[in-house]
């Protein structure tokens, strides 16, 4: 392997040029956000004609990308039946702070990467998608944390959605630098080990393979800046690597299993129990006191989202039961009739990435008012379920 300096052919430090046996590849490691960025592709693809063009999207980040009207061909009903309203609630909040320091320079999130695919149709050079499906990057970073680390996340999340970044185009051109990158990465993996290693190290694996199998013997590939050193280390080694591991999302640990389905069968058993040793009527008091505990929280929790009518009945209804199996949460219930009873309108996915920015607007927007009634009726049924237990157990007990 042959590493060219980006220097003999006036290329900056941003531009890794790796020789591997007869084969070329240019890696342009670029910052998302960045004018700069998407000039310097744009030079780099018309001066060097490339076999292929790569790029760190996927099938979803292009349509995204490239298509204006995307949100109005988007299912809620089906987003919530396939049980990925946090998916797209995490994608939502970090393509929404990507968004916002975007504006701080007037340059839209992903420009480089949808100016890589421009430049490369109007000179007729074949184009690669190269990066795994974003669902299955954030699949795979939320099973592979623990709860700790996915209540960590989803607070550091809240508070960047909140958060009102100021940044120039030199504070970018310096994080593009290879020593500040580093310590960031640094800081990343010692604050968040599974993030770094499923957000970073699996797709630098990944992106570099796909971008081995691109054709062609002279290979122009557009990465984040982040991913661009790993990428060259993987390519350098020139072994082909099976992504089989990587494309798929673990199965939930069998302790997790065991408790989702044990805590039910310990509540039942224990009502039934209490039957036993203390006659129907405790039994039907302590069943009750379950329900009551799970359908109050998880309907105030409705009630504090604005939800439909329906929807707090449901809550009422879908808590206590939900609350026995693992298979389905009294959350995914709630925002599915919260999303017939009050679907959102085009214009509300269209103001969606500004809205999220905006505490209030959570309630005025129709798809964020989803989110909240998914959340706080899910909050609102787990309160219940650790207070019915607890209840139930001591009443066993007692």
């Amino acid at each position: 392997m042959e590493q060219v300096a980006p220097k003999a052919r006036n290329y900056p430090q941003d531009v890794k040029i790796v020789n591997v046996k007869d084969r070329e590849f240019i890696i342009i490691g670029t910052a998302h956000i960045s004018q700069e960025s998407a000039d310097l592709v744009r030079r780099v693809i018309e001066a060097e004609q490339p076999d292929c063009v790569c790029v760190e999207l996927d099938e979803q980040r292009y349509k995204t990308l490239s298509e204006a009207r995307r949100w109005e061909s988007l299912d809620i009903k089906e987003v919530i039946r396939q049980k990925q309203l946090i998916t797209l609630l995490v994608n939502l909040v970090l393509a929404s702070y990507q968004k916002k320091l975007g504006q701080e320079l007037g340059v839209a999130p992903g420009t480089e990467l949808l100016e890589a695919t421009k430049v490369a149709k109007a000179l007729d050079i074949p184009i690669a998608l190269c990066d795994r499906d974003v669902r299955i990057t954030l699949r795979r970073a939320w099973a592979s944390m623990s709860f700790f680390e996915k209540f960590k996340f989803l607070v550091s999340g809240t508070v960047g959605v909140f958060d009102s970044p100021e940044i120039s185009e030199e504070m970018l051109s310096e994080l593009r630098q290879k020593d500040v990158l580093s310590e960031l990465m640094k800081e990343l993996g010692e604050a968040m080990p599974i993030l770094k290693r499923v957000l970073l190290d699996e797709r630098d694996v990944y992106i570099a393979q796909k971008t081995r199998e691109a054709p062609g013997n002279k290979i122009v590939a557009v990465v984040g800046a982040g991913h661009a050193e790993g990428i060259v280390d993987a390519l350098a080694q020139d072994v082909d690597r099976d992504l089989t591991e990587i494309e798929t999302i673990p199965p939930a640990s069998p302790v997790i299993k065991w408790i989702g389905w044990g805590i039910p069968a310990i509540i039942l058993a224990a009502i039934a129990f209490i039957g036993i040793r203390h006659g129907l009527d405790a039994a039907g008091q302590n069943l009750m006191f379950w329900i009551l505990a799970n359908g109050i929280p998880s309907s105030i929790g409705a009630i504090i989202a604005l939800a439909h009518p329906i929807t707090i009945i449901s809550a009422f209804i879908a808590a206590p039961i939900t609350s026995l199996t693992p298979v389905i949460g009294a959350g995914y219930v709630t925002a599915f009739v919260q999303a017939y009873y009050q679907p959102p309108v085009v214009k509300e996915f269209q103001t969606i990435g500004e809205d999220i920015n905006h505490f209030g607007r959570w309630w005025s927007n129709r798809l964020l008012r989803i989110f909240l009634v998914f959340i706080l009726t899910s909050l609102g049924s787990m309160i219940g379920t650790y207070v019915g237990a607890y209840e139930i157990i001591s009443n066993l007990f007692g």
